[in-house]
C-alpha cells in the first residue's frame, strides 16, 4: 500500500471536484469568488477529503459517493483558515507559502470569501440528496453533524477558547479540550460523515468518531511541535509563531519531548479504532505518516 500515492489520487479527485462548485465567471461578485478560489486552491494535504473518502470506502461504499461531502467539508476548512488568518483573530500575513487571502484581496473581501465557503457546503450536501447522489437520510444527518462539530460545539467554541486564553497560561485540560473542538471536530467530521454516506451501522460510526477525535488531538499536537522544530520553508509560515503570537501550547505547557509521546500515544489509540474496519491498510498507514509529518 502507497498511502501517498492513494492521498494524491484522493488529493486530484478533490481539486477536480472543487473546481466545479467554483468556477471562473464573470459577474458582478467575480472579487468574492476568485478571493475564495485562491485560498481553496492553495494547496494543502487535502487531508479531510481523504478522510470522508476512505471511510466511504472501507464501509462498503464507492470514494465518489461521499465526494461531495469530501469538497464540503474541505471548503469549510478554507473558510476557518481565512479568518483565522485575520487580523483580528491570529493575525498572520502568510499561509501555505503565500500571502494570507486578507493580505491579497483586502480584509472585506477575504472576510466575505470566508463566510461564502462557510455557508456553499450546506447546500452541495443537500444537493447531493436531492439528486439522490447520497440517500436524502444520510445528507440530513450530515449537515446536522457539520453544523454540530463546526460551530459552538466544535470547531468555533474551540477558536473561542483560544482567543480567550491569549497571554494565558490555563491548564492542560484545557488546552486539549480546545483542540479537541478546534481541530478534532472536524476531522472526527470527516470519519463519521464517510461512513454515514455509506449508511455504515452505529457501531462503525461510533468507532470512526473515536478515531478522529484522537487523531485530531495528535494532530494539533503534532502541529505545535512543527511550530517549534520544522524547516520554516516546508512550513509555509514563520516558525515560532506561537509564542510570538502569544499562545501557551501543549508544547509550551509539557515541553517537546512529552509532547512528542503524547502524540504517539493518541496515535497509537486512534489505530486501536480501525480494527472495527477490515482493510484499513491506508488509513493505518496515513495514521502513522500525520505523525511522522516534517510540515
Amino acid at each position: 500500500m502507497d498511502v501517498k500515492e492513494r492521498l494524491s489520487e484522493y488529493a486530484e479527485m478533490t481539486e477536480n471536484a472543487l473546481q466545479k462548485y467554483l468556477p471562473q465567471t464573470e459577474c458582478l461578485q467575480k472579487s468574492v469568488l476568485e478571493a475564495a478560489r485562491y485560498s481553496l486552491s492553495a494547496g494543502g494535504k487535502r487531508i479531510r477529503p481523504a478522510l470522508v473518502m476512505e471511510f466511504c470506502r472501507v464501509c462498503g461504499e464507492e470514494p465518489e459517493t461521499a465526494l461531495p461531502v469530501a469538497c464540503a467539508i474541505e471548503m469549510l476548512h478554507t473558510f476557518s483558515l481565512i479568518h483565522d488568518d485575520m487580523p483580528c483573530m491570529d493575525n498572520d500575513d502568510m499561509r501555505r507559502g503565500k500571502p494570507s487571502c486578507h493580505k491579497a484581496f483586502g480584509e472585506a473581501t477575504a472576510m466575505l470569501a470566508g463566510d461564502a465557503l462557510a455557508m456553499l457546503p450546506y447546500q452541495i450536501i443537500a444537493d447531493a440528496g436531492l439528486r439522490k447522489r447520497l440517500s436524502r437520510d444520510s445528507a440530513l444527518k450530515i449537515i446536522r453533524l457539520l453544523g454540530e462539530l463546526s460551530g459552538i460545539w466544535g470547531m468555533i467554541g474551540g477558536q473561542t477558547i483560544d482567543l480567550e486564553n491569549e497571554n494565558k497560561r490555563p491548564d492542560v485540560s484545557v488546552i486539549l479540550e480546545m483542540y479537541r473542538m478546534k481541530t478534532g471536530a472536524l476531522l472526527e467530521f470527516c470519519c463519521r460523515a464517510g461512513c454515514i454516506a455509506a449508511g455504515a451501522d452505529a457501531d462503525k460510526q461510533l468507532a470512526a468518531g473515536s478515531y478522529g477525535q484522537r487523531l485530531g488531538l495528535a494532530f494539533q499536537i503534532v502541529d505545535d511541535i512543527l511550530d517549534v522544530t520544522a524547516d520554516e520553508k516546508l512550513l509555509g509560515k514563520p516558525v515560532g509563531s506561537d509564542a510570538a503570537d502569544g499562545k501557551y501550547t501543549y508544547v509550551t505547557a509539557v515541553g517537546l519531548e512529552k509532547a512528542k509521546e503524547k502524540a504517539a500515544e493518541l496515535t497509537a489509540q486512534a489505530k486501536e479504532q480501525l480494527v472495527e474496519f477490515s482493510d484499513n491498510e491506508f488509513l493505518m498507514g496515513l495514521t502513522d505518516l500525520l505523525l511522522e509529518r516534517r510540515f
